[in-house]
């Protein structure tokens, strides 16, 4: 009987002394990357197109999407990866900053661009990180934070300055708007003015289909077989397009839509199908996009800060803080946008940013009017820069 006990605790003791040796190795297999010497690297995808484009120049006009589609494009090497950037028109005029949609690059916001400069200014527009010629970092969330650091990024990357009090006039379309809110919500000293065009921001949760939902959960599907139906569904086809995801009952096909009336021949369509060939990073930017950044019900958090911002400005007090000096944004909606509802983006932005916060403009149309109307939404904007309460 003593020698049963005897081998018995002798056994647990060898169990016990396994599982103990287990547990340190691995915990020390995962501590050991925070031991070493050397931070791990960045994980970018590098935008495969850009490469492409440089071996093969003669090539590039046919494309959807050129690399040189607009005077000044420079490439700008960053710790987040390369970031393609356009800047044109006069140096010393007013400068003009504008952000694309989710899905489309910035080719899609051309005919505004051009417009701009026609009219003296100078403009810069860029690829988000993930689209177009623009390489895709692996190891942040696509959130607010990181959109702002790629702001800053192209903003610092031109010989020219568009830093100190009321630098340029900033304008974002769909994703561009929820992201230039954002932006201005922590840097409204910066800029001259704020234009938001079909933005996202205050879209209702009730627009966020259970497909969707399901699908950008994290955890709940296998991450490969996301990525398989998130590209599948970016796939250009009717009744359904990257740049707006819910929207399946619009008036216009949105990947027929030309992305400049000068070539009407190529549509969205065809540049979200180049992209998804071209940039490797465009599904998984994309993906992170719709879990992170500030597309949804951002009412208490960025919209409040902002109407903070706005309030401060036109208060008449002594102290008022540069930038945004009419105290209020122009926001042109879209008679007919199934997603940014008129009638919904109404009341909520001057529920959050007050009566005097927020200047609205209708243009017909729907959610495309950014890239279709590119030069009348041009026109609408210029036209708030300068009416009374604006310098």
């Amino acid at each position: 009987m003593v020698e049963y006990q005897y081998h018995l605790r002798s056994g647990r003791t060898v169990d016990y002394a396994l599982l103990t040796a287990a547990a340190c190795l691995s915990l020390y297999l995962y501590v050991r990357p925070a031991l070493t010497d050397k931070p791990r690297p960045p994980r970018i995808i590098r935008a495969k197109a850009r490469d492409t484009a440089r071996r093969l120049p003669s090539s590039s006009a046919a494309l959807p999407y050129p690399p040189d589609v607009f005077p000044g494009a420079r490439d700008v090497e960053t710790e987040y990866g390369t970031i393609k950037v356009f800047e044109w028109g006069p140096e010393d005029g007013e400068k003009v900053l504008l952000m694309h949609g989710i899905g489309t690059p910035c080719v899609a916001l051309g005919d505004m661009a051009k417009e701009f400069v026609r009219r003296g200014c100078r403009v810069m527009l860029f690829d988000f990180f993930g689209r177009g010629y623009s390489d895709a970092p692996l190891d942040v969330p696509y959130d607010d934070r990181l959109y702002t650091s790629q702001i800053l990024l192209v903003l610092s990357s031109s010989s020219l300055p568009w830093s100190g009090s009321s630098a340029f006039h900033l304008l974002g379309y769909s994703l561009g708007g929820a992201l230039a809110a954002s932006f201005a919500a922590y840097h409204s000293h910066l800029l001259r003015s704020l234009t938001l065009i079909c933005p996202g921001g205050l879209v209702r949760a009730s627009h966020i289909s259970w497909k969707s939902r399901l699908l950008y959960a994290e955890g709940v599907l296998p991450a490969w077989l996301v990525t398989a139906l998130a590209r599948r569904r970016l796939e250009p086809r009717r009744g359904a397009s990257a740049d707006v995801p819910e929207c399946e009952d619009a008036d216009v096909d949105f990947d027929e839509v030309p992305v400049s009336a000068e070539r009407a021949d190529v549509k969205v369509g065809d540049v979200v199908k180049w992209q998804l060939g071209g940039n490797e990073g465009f599904v998984g930017a994309y993906m992170s996009t719709i879990r992170n950044a500030p597309i949804y019900g951002q009412h208490d958090r960025v919209w409040k800060r902002l109407s903070e911002q706005l309030s401060r400005r036109r208060g008449h007090r002594d102290d008022v803080p540069a930038g945004l000096e009419s105290g209020r944004i122009c926001l042109i909606l879209a008679e007919r946008d199934p997603i940014v509802v008129k009638e919904e983006w109404i009341a909520d932005s001057k529920a959050v940013l007050g009566e005097d916060g927020v200047e609205v403009h209708v243009v017909n149309g729907g959610h495309e009017i950014a890239i279709s109307k590119g030069r009348e939404v041009a026109d609408v904007a210029m036209r708030a820069w300068n009416s009374k309460g604006n310098s």
